[in-house]
């Protein structure tokens, strides 16, 4: 199972000409991924294949206000209204375990939005989780919450440095909850995490374009050299994970 995360139109018809089995749903993959707008969503909904929608209301930590959980709820709602497959949530406490209060209300209305639309939403908990000071203890946080899967990155930076913790967390879910690796997944470094055991994978797949945006970036509308989702390397994931069955 490949998931492709994309934030832009464009991203959407690489995803599935290269295959992707999957979509997440974002704004703003620089900063790691925010909600996406309410126009992107309902073009999503017309994809050939399952969406879910991250909800993020703003870049940085994921410690939220009453204020910003009420977005992420209200995102939520989008997504089922829209008729997405999914939701990506994720929420922090103070300590950086999981705040687990604030998560059981956003998965009881999660779960409330598809019983109003006829089917459930899929629940992925995100990378709120790679901060967690004892990621065996989260994961089991996670399974009583109820979420279907795990986003992680087994709390390093890139996928690939965490191997032993991936394995172990892996072990762990014991078909109770789906381990979904993500962060720096390419054609490189997916062999090497598909021997912990795993059976779904994360990753961007983008490529820079040749649009230099010299004259954006001068006026501050790009930081950097624009990326976009490449259908090849969607392909060589898929093909990587085929091939690994």
């Amino acid at each position: 199972m490949l998931e492709v995360c994309i934030d832009e139109p464009a991203g959407i018809e690489a995803a599935v000409a290269g295959g992707a089995d999957r979509i997440e749903l974002c704004a703003a993959l620089s900063v790691g991924g925010l909600t996406p707008p309410a126009a992107l969503v309902r073009l999503a909904a017309q994809a050939p294949i399952p969406v879910h929608l991250l909800a993020r209301p703003r870049d940085g930590d994921f410690r939220y206000t009453d204020v910003e959980a009420a977005m992420i709820a209200d995102d939520i709602t989008l997504a089922a209204d829209a008729g997405l497959a999914g939701v990506v949530i994720g929420a922090s406490a103070a300590d950086r375990s999981l705040d687990a209060p604030l998560l059981a209300r956003l998965v009881a209305h999660a779960r409330d939005a598809g019983t109003k639309r006829g089917a459930p939403l899929s629940l992925t908990l995100h990378r709120a989780f790679d901060l967690c000071p004892d990621l065996p203890a989260a994961l089991d946080v996670a399974i009583e919450l109820g979420f279907d899967r795990a986003l992680t990155s087994g709390g390093e930076p890139r996928a690939v440095d965490a191997l032993p913790m991936l394995e172990a967390l892996h072990r762990r879910a014991a078909g109770r909850i789906t381990i979904l690796p993500g962060s720096g997944i390419d054609s490189a470094t997916l062999p090497a995490i598909l021997t912990t055991g795993v059976v779904e994978a994360h990753a961007s797949c983008r490529s820079a374009t040749g649009d230099a945006g010299e004259v954006e970036r001068r006026f501050g509308f790009q930081s950097g050299p624009r990326l976009r989702t490449d259908a090849t390397k969607v392909r060589e994931l898929k093909r990587i994970l085929q091939s690994a069955r």
